[in-house]
């Protein structure tokens, strides 16, 4: 695609400025803001304000429940489109430090990679697209389309308070289109741009019976085993051919539109490079569904871990008296999470009254149309950044608090990630490819230009 003559200048100042680009981040990087344990957080949130102020931008820290929201607006182009930058200024706890190849804090260049952490998920990304504002202000004055940023500070435990800040700020945060910076490129490097993310409930279920463990010689057959307990629950949750049977669970699953079903033909998806790249010898059942369907279109039930009794070498001849096990369901658009944990509470006290259910955490799932409004224009930017068509995914697998955006206020929402797929987020050794960072700049460059033109 050809690169016209306003966004060629911009990408010539990227270029040019690059090696100041990955310093600046790398100084950005030194500032811990790990949300989970309360560093840094507010020293960060005073650089990102006192940042995004000098760009010209009115900007302000505004007070939750929990961390503050750093928001930011460039409104000065009429009859424009308004673009929602979403990202989130926290980062993981670091642990284990031994793990690190250097200080997760002390930010280094090393074979063309920045190590940190927050490098990938998500400083180095929400930078970049602070980066491509800038850059179109260097070079221009001002910017091709209307433009908000919110900077979220818990999205790492989970965004507890998002959905009460979205709500209660609506007039602030009135836009056409959302885009997210987050997750990693295609595993080959290709571009992907994505319009969905699974939704997820967790939960725990706790089986009690002796007031403590007990002689399996004495008292096995007599007292109940909280372990077995759980077994056949669980047994009666999920059948051998991997659906889920727990009564109503599917009701508001839909079929994929054709639109969804062709873009997801189109995906790199072989079942034989996953069992290869994890050492598997078949994949989960049910193996008669693509692997589309699997990771996009249908919900999961996940045992995550269960837990009780004794696991130490040797053997330990008891009935232990209690046992716990942790699960996740993801979910699939128009699937409620209160609905979801409703029946599968239900479920629980029909087949094991005796048995605790605890609800964890919930996140609904969000959905935007294939051909949503602006769809052509963000393809468009991303190739226009990295030389070739980017892939379409319907859906991730994962979750992000993505539904504030299509569910509280009506909004399409597109992702668009930055990071190498190798990016190990959550992981020691947290790293961004340089070119990755700068092909992240130059894609939030073309994102911004390219909505621009659509008024134009």
């Amino acid at each position: 695609m050809t690169v016209g003559p306003e966004l060629s200048r911009v990408f010539d100042h990227i270029e040019t400025n690059k090696d100041k680009f990955v310093s600046r981040l790398l100084e950005y990087l030194r500032h811990p803001s790990i949300s989970a344990q309360n560093v840094g957080m507010g020293e960060v949130v005073e650089l990102l304000v006192s940042m995004l102020r000098r760009l010209g931008l009115e900007a302000s820290a505004i007070p939750t429940a929990g961390y503050p929201v750093v928001m930011a607006r460039w409104e000065r182009a009429p009859g424009a489109p308004t673009v929602l930058l979403y990202g989130h200024y926290d980062v993981q706890p670091p642990d284990p430090l031994e793990a690190w190849i250097s200080p997760p804090f002390e930010p280094v260049v090393r074979e063309e990679r920045v190590y940190a952490r927050g490098a990938g998920d998500n400083k180095g990304q929400h930078f970049a697209q602070i980066l491509a504002l800038e850059s179109h202000l260097a070079v221009h004055g001002s910017l091709p389309c209307n433009v908000l940023v919110l900077l979220e500070g818990e999205e790492e435990i989970g965004s507890p308070h998002i959905a009460e800040f979205v709500d209660a700020h609506r007039d602030l945060l009135k836009a056409d289109l959302v885009i997210t910076a987050d997750g990693p490129l295609h595993e080959s490097g290709r571009p992907i741009i994505t319009y969905g993310v699974r939704g997820i409930v967790a939960f725990e279920l706790r089986a009690r019976a002796a007031r403590s463990d007990v002689h399996s010689g004495n008292f096995g057959g007599l007292v109940p085993n909280p372990i077995w307990t759980l077994v056949h629950l669980l047994a009666t949750m999920k059948n051998a051919d991997g659906n889920i049977t727990i009564d109503g669970f599917y009701d508001d699953v839909v079929a994929p539109t054709e639109l969804e079903r062709t873009a997801a033909a189109r995906l790199p998806l072989n079942a034989e490079d996953v069992q290869r790249a994890l050492g598997l010898a078949k994949l989960d059942n049910p193996t008669d569904l693509p692997l589309a369907d699997r990771l996009m279109f249908r919900p999961t039930l996940t045992i995550n871990g269960l837990h009780g009794g004794y696991g130490g070498p040797g053997s330990k001849t008891i009935v232990p008296n209690e046992a716990v096990v942790k699960c996740d369901a993801r979910l699939v658009d128009r699937q409620d999470p209160d609905d979801i944990l409703r029946k599968i509470e239900a479920h629980v006290k029909s087949h094991a009254p005796d048995v605790e259910f605890v609800r964890i955490e919930s996140t609904p799932p969000s959905k935007t149309r294939l051909d949503a409004p602006f769809s052509r224009a963000i393809q468009s930017a991303v190739q226009i950044a990295h030389g070739v068509e980017p892939l379409v995914y319907p859906s991730l697998g994962a979750t992000l608090p993505d539904y504030v955006f299509t569910k509280i206020l009506g909004t399409p929402s597109f992702v668009v990630p930055y990071a190498n797929a190798d990016e190990a987020n959550h992981a020691p050794n947290e790293n961004i490819e340089i070119r990755c960072f700068l092909n992240g700049v130059r894609t939030g460059a073309a994102l911004l230009d390219t909505l621009g033109g659509s008024a134009r």
